[in-house]
């Protein structure tokens, strides 16, 4: 028997093998969401919050690649409802791509509705929220897309893993806030704290039993999924005593590179390595925001605690040295580091032929209001139109060839060509208003150049792609120059993303190819922008194959 033992062992072994380099049979994976109001406890303070199954934030999505996804969502909450999942690309399924009033009506009070989506092609991490009015202040959560079996990480393997969420916490109702900045036409009260894990950490008032803590053995890797679901505020993280190593980005692997500390817009994720390799202690985790003009924020610092096995909760954790807050040469430089992995596996399509050029201007402005505090009401524009909000779905009036909801006339370039980033302007702020959508064919390539202005002042944006990822081949402060500036494009291995912060002052340029029938939102992912008008989408026509259209709407799309 002896002598069998080395043979049968080996067998067993190629037998393991052999099964977990099979391709995963593709399953399918059901999640309940009840949207539910709880009461929430955070800096000394309780209040009535809407939640996902009670929880906040909300559970983690787990699923594979190629996996079917059935989210039966139902609405317990005295608000409509609608949720995104910030990233996923539903191919020719706008039906559940979630922003209400773009391709869904949202879920009333008392209704459901099934997000049922297949996970194709995508793996890494993303993201889920809600997308209507400012509900993704509370409602939101991971999604986690494991790669399918047999296929590894193109990095080493982690010991271990966790999901970090960076957020915001205001004291009052954020509803009430906000529509009393609506009412007076100014902007709401900036966020009260910063969250990790929904906790603000030790350095605020009643919040010792709200801190995060991750519990790390000495020598172990571990794999952090960051998520910005903050509202308005980009920012900084790091983790005192420790350098990480930079792997994916918005669900696409890059080159990895290491760094103290991370910049990190609302919408976008980042997945980093970190090693325990220091002296056992406790660390803190912090999060503050980036900001590099002058207005008013949140600036105050969330913190959570790395924390070796066996050290005692007694031991003060240190902070880490975190840029300052206005550091735009950090910011600038730790962009510029992003680079796709495009490895054989995993390559970098970019497309080297454009079939169609568009300049879009992104500006603040002041219209008329009357009844409002100054007799006017701030406002923010693509192209110097404030998009409306129609008052049923675009996706639905374009299937159904619905008229007088939308028009199809944004325009390629701005109005008027000006010094966009010279001196503030303050005269001629009035933007115009409509429900003005681009119409582009089908498979076209398309290149869209985001130009910051100094239309009452210069800030950065984090823009959301809905439908697509994009590569980012190009980016600069001032003036996009179109005879000198694309000559430095990247075209080899640029960042490919959902979600691009275009520079304070300055310029991004973005190329995708539209291939995904439908219509698709396009928007600044600072809220309180959002709600000002910085967002239009994209009519995507169909292709000339049967799988090259829009699929039919679902039994039981909310009605408006």
């Amino acid at each position: 028997m002896a002598k069998c033992y080395p043979s049968m062992l080996s067998f067993v072994l190629l037998g393991f093998i052999w099964f977990i380099s099979l391709p995963a049979e593709a399953s399918i994976k059901t999640y309940q969401f009840d949207i539910q109001v709880k009461n929430v406890s955070r800096l000394c303070h309780a209040k009535p919050i809407v939640t996902v199954n009670g929880r906040f934030p909300g559970p983690t999505i787990y699923v594979m690649e190629g996996d079917r996804l059935q989210i039966n969502v139902t609405n317990y909450a005295q608000y409509n409802m609608s949720i995104h999942w910030h990233g996923l690309k539903q191919y020719r399924n706008g039906w559940v791509d979630g922003p209400a009033y773009i391709t869904q009506c949202p879920i009333q009070t008392g209704n459901s509705y099934v997000y049922d989506f297949n996970v194709t092609g995508q793996r890494g991490t993303l993201w889920w929220h809600a997308h209507i009015l400012w509900l993704r202040a509370t409602v939101y959560g991971a999604i986690v897309i494991m790669p399918q079996q047999g296929t590894p990480f193109p990095f080493p393997q982690p010991d271990r893993e966790e999901v970090i969420l960076l957020g915001e916490w205001w004291h009052a109702n954020v509803e009430t806030l906000v529509n009393q900045g609506n009412h007076l036409g100014l902007p709401p009260n900036k966020s009260d704290a910063h969250t990790i894990n929904g906790k603000p950490g030790p350095l605020f008032p009643c919040s010792e039993k709200h801190t995060f803590a991750m519990e790390v053995e000495q020598g172990k890797t571990y794999l952090l999924r960051i998520i910005n679901s903050a509202l308005n505020d980009e920012l900084f993280f790091g983790i005192a005593g420790h350098r990480m190593t930079v792997v994916e980005i918005d669900a696409v692997y890059t080159k990895p590179f290491t760094t103290e500390a991370l910049l990190i817009a609302p919408g976008q994720t980042t997945n980093v390595l970190i090693r325990a390799n220091q002296i056992p202690g406790r660390y803190f985790m912090a999060a503050r925001p980036f900001i590099d003009v002058q207005i008013p924020i949140d600036n105050r610092t969330a913190t959570a605690i790395f924390q070796y096995k066996g050290i005692p909760n007694t031991v003060l954790p240190t902070l880490p040295h975190l840029p300052e807050s206005n550091d735009s040469a950090f910011a600038l430089s730790y962009n510029k580091k992003l680079r796709s992995l495009n490895s054989p596996r995993f390559p970098a399509n970019v497309p080297l032929q454009v079939d169609r050029n568009l300049f879009y201007t992104i500006g603040l402005g002041r219209n008329s209001c009357p009844a409002c505090i100054n007799g006017t009401r701030l406002t923010a524009s693509l192209n110097n139109i404030s998009f409306i909000m129609p008052e049923i779905a675009l996706l639905q009036a374009h299937y159904f060839d619905v008229k007088g909801v939308y028009k199809t006339d944004f325009p390629d370039q701005p109005p008027k060509p000006f010094n966009y980033t010279g001196a503030p302007l303050t005269a001629n702020l009035k933007t115009s208003i409509g429900t003005r959508l681009s119409k582009v064919t089908f498979n076209s390539t398309v290149e869209l150049v985001l130009q910051d202005t100094n239309l009452l002042t210069v800030e950065s944006h984090p823009f959301h792609l809905h439908g697509y990822n994009f590569f980012v081949v190009g980016t600069g402060i001032g003036n996009y120059d179109p005879a000198k500036d694309p000559a430095k494009y990247n075209l080899i291995d640029p960042p490919e993303r959902n979600t691009v912060g275009v520079p304070t002052g300055g310029w991004t340029a973005i190329r995708f190819r539209a291939d995904n029938p439908g219509v698709w939102f396009l928007h600044c992912h600072l809220e309180v922008h959002t709600g000002w008008g910085l967002k239009t989408a994209f009519v995507v026509e169909d292709g000339p194959g049967p799988d090259q259209t829009i699929l039919p709407p679902p039994k039981g799309l909310p009605k408006c």
